[in-house]
């Protein structure tokens, strides 16, 4: 029946998948360890902090121009041979940030021009998952993908230091740009080739800013697929828990190792949701999805009573949990929108994400300047559930 659940072992039996997954995980723990060479890199010749944030914050900026300036790109051409293109191209432009002594401000010209290639690389991958698994299968594949993004995140992190520590930040750029050549040269060996989604006669018919244009207007004259982006929104509450998670472990007394137990706890939550959710039917899913969405920052509210680390813990770990609901988000954002618009339409609502996630947390973090984390966490654990229940409501009139 439509929408049945599809196992993980079927997911992965997928041979297009199993090349897709792999280039994914690779790329992605590349991407942390980019990261922490960078800020290393910076601080080592700057001495300065705020020109450490700042070159830390251009990793992910690049995405608000990216997202609905090039994502439409994964439309307009073959979404394989997009995919391995921009691999390829950030591979060369990371490994130009390694050469010694390269100067500072050229390293974050590089490091911008590498986030741009990769906005049309990630609308390619995730409009062209649906066309290798099926709608069906979809759910499924996009949560190992969630889930082991989120533990790539953890392995490119911790691992970042103790490479740089015994590479120096050359190598570790070297072994960055080695990623994006192994993702590039897996989906050539292990990916079909497929026409444009558009169609090559639409494409030449079809102009760059008129495609962002009708992408927008997609997007925003959908009730349905204005709710969802709105869902995707939530995120700008909850993720406040860990943007503030350092300041908060601290004040409960508790060290470095408070700090990584938080950030932890969020993910663990939000990787067993997900992975749960990826297994359920389609009906059930979107079902769960608006209470998942008010879940998710309802243990925030709990914050104002300040309690203890192990139970605050408990809380992350019952948010991130609740925020697993984005996994049925974004697959039926994407479902939903036509295959040759999905591209453009993807990388509007990633950027509609990441507005929300940064507005977030520079407003946590400024409120966290003038009162104790606890309280910022409960005010806005709070805003949070009241945004999600309006979102709900949208979702019912949607669906009406």
């Amino acid at each position: 029946m439509e929408g049945h659940a599809v196992s993980y072992r079927a997911v992965f039996g997928v041979r297009e998948f199993q090349a897709l997954f792999a280039a994914y995980t690779v790329s992605v723990a590349g991407d942390q360890l980019a990261r922490v060479a960078l800020s290393i890199l910076v601080y080592d010749r700057t001495g300065s902090p705020a020109w450490t944030a700042l070159t830390y914050a251009l990793t992910f900026l690049p995405d608000l121009i990216g997202g609905p300036l090039l994502s439409g790109l994964a439309d307009r051409y073959p979404r394989r041979a997009v995919m391995i293109v921009c691999d390829a191209a950030r591979a060369g432009l990371v490994a130009l940030m390694a050469v010694p002594n390269m100067p500072l401000l050229l390293v974050v010209a590089l490091l911008v021009a590498v986030q741009l290639v990769g906005s049309p690389a990630t609308a390619a991958r995730g409009s062209l998952l649906p066309q290798v698994l099926g709608e069906d299968a979809y759910p499924a594949g996009q949560a190992a993908m969630q889930t082991v993004f989120q533990i790539a995140l953890v392995i490119g992190f911790v691992g970042g230091g103790g490479l740089v520590a015994t590479m120096g930040t050359s190598g570790a750029l070297l072994v960055d740009a080695a990623t994006f050549v192994f993702a590039a040269g897996i989906v050539w060996w292990r990916v079909r080739p497929r026409p444009a989604a558009a169609g090559d006669q639409e494409v030449v018919k079809r102009g760059w800013w008129s495609d962002v244009v009708a992408g927008a207007g997609l997007v925003w004259g959908d009730l349905k697929l204005r709710a969802l982006v709105a869902f995707a929104c939530v995120s700008g509450f909850y993720v406040t828990g860990e943007a503030l998670a350092t300041p908060y472990a601290k004040g409960l007394g508790g060290g470095p190792l408070a700090v990584g137990l938080l950030f932890a706890s969020y993910a663990v939550g939000s990787a067993a949701g997900m992975l749960a959710l990826g297994r359920l039917d389609k009906p059930l899913r979107l079902r769960m999805m608006p209470p998942m969405a008010v879940a998710s920052c309802l243990p925030l509210v709990v914050c104002f009573v300040n309690p203890p680390l192990p139970v605050v813990a408990a809380l992350f770990v019952l948010s991130g949990l609740g925020a697993s609901y984005n996994l049925v988000a974004s697959t039926t954002f994407v479902l939903a929108v036509p295959d040759d618009r999905r591209g453009q339409a993807f990388g509007l609502a990633v950027t509609a994400l990441r507005v929300a996630q940064g507005l977030g947390v520079a407003l946590a973090g400024l409120a966290a300047e003038y009162a104790r984390p606890h309280l910022v966490l409960g005010v806005i654990g709070t805003l949070g559930v009241l945004f999600a229940l309006g979102v709900w409501q949208t979702w019912r009139r949607a669906n009406a």
